[in-house]
């Protein structure tokens, strides 16, 4: 494999934990919001990923083993609606309940982390390369 191959590895899981920790934020940041442009309350949203195979003329031993990351969809919970009681409500229905978001802070925050300790993995495996790749540019002197 090589080291651009490495660099397009670690860049794809950079954007993709990226993506997932603004999608994250967004369903905090939206935990309470009751009024979206399409009508009804926030839906939770999600992101999936998926494997890509890596174009790399170096090695075709192992094409197979070596796989890039792709946003393959962010969708949204269809199940993302909890009723709340709460006739004060500006939005609440003539039986006082309101349509509120179905958000577990503590499922996000800790997806938040996951996704915060995968970007630095990727981080540190970027370091790595870019260090082996000195060291070979520093043997050729």
């Amino acid at each position: 494999m090589d080291f651009m191959t490495s660099f397009k590895i670690c860049g794809s899981g950079l954007a993709a934990q990226r993506a997932k920790m603004d999608v994250i934020t967004s369903n905090l940041a939206n935990v309470n919001s009751t009024r979206t442009e399409e009508g009804g309350p926030y839906k939770k949203k999600s992101v999936a990923f998926t494997a890509e195979a890596v174009e790399s003329p170096f090695d075709s031993a192992i094409k197979d083993a070596i796989k890039t990351v792709k946003i393959e969809e962010v969708t949204e919970d269809p199940n993302a609606v909890k009723m709340t009681y709460d006739p004060s409500h500006p939005d609440a229905d003539a039986n006082g309940y309101v349509a509120m978001p179905n958000i577990n802070i503590m499922t996000e925050m800790a997806d938040m982390i996951m996704a915060a300790r995968g970007y630095e993995a990727c981080v540190t495996a970027f370091d790595a390369t870019k260090s082996m790749t000195l060291k070979t540019l520093e043997m050729g002197r």
